[in-house]
């Protein structure tokens, strides 16, 4: 073979490899995923695994090809502000917002950063969607809203004969406001009456909680973030003062609660990290509609029904979930 021939076939060689690399599938990229809370509890903090076990689930694990930073805005909205301006400046593939307040901060800074809200109760009412259908932007998720009238049937259960229902909440987060005033419609046609006592901040749960001693006949509690935050002191008082508390965050209920029937919170995670995972392969967030859990347990606690001077009927304990004896 002559010297211009043998040129002539290492160039055609060299030209086919450097196609043959060309047109190779590319190897997946990594991805970036940013998470916060409004504050750190039990429930949020199982969203946040969730979606965390959910992703490596869908082939996205945390320190291997996907890079995951999670910030709790330790219960101010103001610090939730600028967690969610650092977040859309570091531009992930997409923002995980666990509450109502970390999610309309995220939703308000960024208009094209995909964010993927979880735990919020009316995500329509927070306005963080138009509706429940596929948005058209950069928002979806997954709600922890529940039913209300099943929420006054285990009231009713705990304590057949209550008239006067008690509600600690932050009259500043839209899924507290939203469900005191649906659930002061729904009492009245059972004839029954909401006694409202706000907590501003997590402080203030106990000194709002002292200032429904007799004037309640139960305190329920929904899955306000300042209340669950600080579910102690509610605990102190509703123990003290002998008043059944029911709530609609099942953690609630190992941390002194009789009862609660509500969703589980590591599995809204789960739910919430498929819909992340769905965005990172390709899907856009404003085709994706919101969601809810249909998933819910009942959690039973005798000991503190001794404790807030209740006896539970046999039937409410046998069909609970969990039973906390303790």
């Amino acid at each position: 073979m002559s010297y211009n021939n043998k040129l002539t076939l290492r160039a055609m060689v060299a030209a086919l490899s450097l196609a043959a690399v060309c047109s190779a599938p590319a190897m997946a990229a990594d991805k970036s995923v940013a998470v916060t809370a409004i504050v750190e509890h039990p429930a949020l903090d199982a969203v946040r695994d969730g979606v965390k076990d959910e992703l490596k689930e869908e082939g996205f694990e945390a320190g291997k090809n996907l890079k995951w930073e999670y910030q709790s805005a330790q219960g101010n909205t103001g610090t939730a502000a600028q967690i969610a301006r650092k977040f859309v400046g570091d531009k992930p593939d997409a923002i995980v917002a666990i509450a109502t307040p970390s999610a309309q901060a995220l939703v308000a800074a960024t208009k094209s950063i995909p964010v993927v809200y979880s735990g919020v109760t009316d995500p329509v009412a927070a306005q963080l969607v138009k509706d429940w259908k596929a948005s058209g932007t950069n928002v979806t998720g997954v709600s922890d809203l529940l039913e209300l009238d099943k929420q006054v049937d285990l009231i009713k259960r705990v304590v057949p004969n209550a008239k006067r229902v008690g509600m600690v909440y932050n009259p500043g987060e839209a899924n507290s406001a939203v469900v005191v005033k649906a659930l002061k419609e729904l009492l009245a046609k059972s004839n029954m009456t909401l006694v409202e006592a706000a907590a501003p901040r997590s402080v203030d749960v106990g000194s709002a909680a002292k200032s429904l001693i007799g004037k309640v006949d139960v305190i329920y509690t929904n899955t306000d973030n300042n209340v669950v935050s600080a579910y102690e002191a509610l605990v102190k008082v509703g123990n003290d003062a002998k008043i059944p508390l029911v709530a609609s965050d099942t953690d609630s209920v190992k941390r002194g609660a009789i009862a609660a029937l509500g969703v589980n919170y590591y599995d809204l995670g789960r739910q919430t990290g498929k819909v992340v995972g769905r965005i990172l392969k390709g899907e856009k967030p404003g085709d994706i509609p919101s969601a809810t859990s249909s998933k819910l347990e009942l959690f039973v606690n005798t000991a503190a029904a001794q404790k807030q001077g209740v006896t539970l009927s046999p039937e409410l304990v046998n069909s609970a979930k969990t039973v906390i004896k303790q």
